[in-house]
């Protein structure tokens, strides 16, 4: 569910990666109706039994949103990037990449 803080964060959000983020935003909201979301280091966070994934606001070049326990998601998400033991990263560089990643969201 979208909320009041998030819309706030979105708008004082000066990036030129802005209509992506904003995109994946409501893709992973529209996913499920549990998912909510907050600001949480600064950043959009979306939380479903904790905290799920969280973007990375500076990036300028592409979308980039960090799984917080990727690394045990199961699957096959060929997108999620990462070597660590518990966090992995994905990252969208327009539109067209939101869209075609859909299911992996």
């Amino acid at each position: 569910m979208a909320t009041d803080e998030v819309d706030a964060w979105f708008e004082a959000y000066d990036n030129p990666m802005k209509p992506v983020v904003q995109r994946v935003r409501s893709v992973i909201l529209a996913a499920d109706p549990r998912m909510a979301e907050c600001i949480k280091w600064s950043a959009p966070t979306f939380t479903f039994g904790g905290n799920l994934a969280s973007f990375n606001p500076r990036a300028k070049k592409h979308a980039s949103l960090l799984f917080h326990t990727g690394a045990s998601i199961p699957g096959d998400f060929p997108h999620l990037t990462g070597t660590g033991e518990v966090a992995r990263t994905m990252s969208f560089a327009d539109l067209a990449e939101v869209e075609a990643r859909r299911a992996e969201l």
